[in-house]
């Protein structure tokens, strides 16, 4: 009794002569994760977030700013017409992040991480309040902020966002950048 899907030993040598040589195909095996792999994987992204959302700047670093009138900064490829219409209140504040109460270290940190959600939020104008007191907040902000390379511009905010004691920041949005 033959079979009907067998091939005969002509059949497979009609057939291995048509297509040439071949090179069998290795089968991918995707293996189920466990909860640990899971969990180590989650630590992994979170980890990776943080990282990305942790900019170095350096206290150092003295751009040259305007000394007098208000405190304002355009990146070199910006139009200079932004910091116009960021003092004229153009733009809103899509964040506002407050630096009230926070030494240098954690207002660093906070400024990166606002950055870094910027991108994810996609929130291209941001209000920093960082207050007058003692001015060191107020001169070291904008010190650290010509630093990031996604800052586009930034002028002394209007008064309805905070004036001397606030900065509203243009962010430059990339395409790129994947959501979580």
């Amino acid at each position: 009794m033959k079979l009907k899907n067998a091939l005969s030993a002509q059949e497979k040598q009609l057939f291995k002569e048509a297509i040439g040589k071949v090179k069998p195909m290795e089968q991918d095996k995707i293996r189920p994760t466990t909860k640990q792999a899971k969990k180590k994987i989650q630590l992994g992204k979170d980890k990776s977030a943080k990282q990305a959302a942790q900019f170095h700047f350096s206290d150092e670093f003295e751009p040259d700013l305007n000394s007098q009138g208000p405190m304002k900064y355009v990146r070199h490829d910006v139009d200079t017409f932004e910091a116009k219409n960021l003092r004229r209140g153009h733009y809103s504040p899509d964040l506002i992040l407050d630096l009230h109460g926070l030494d240098q270290h954690q207002a660093k940190q906070e400024i990166a991480a606002l950055l870094y959600a910027c991108q994810k939020e996609h929130a291209q104008c941001v209000c920093i309040v960082h207050g007058i007191g003692s001015r060191i907040l107020k001169t070291k902000v904008p010190h650290w902020l010509v630093q990031h390379p996604d800052v586009m511009a930034f002028h002394q905010a209007p008064l309805e966002w905070g004036g001397n004691g606030a900065l509203l920041v243009l962010i430059e949005l990339k395409d790129k950048f994947y959501r979580d």
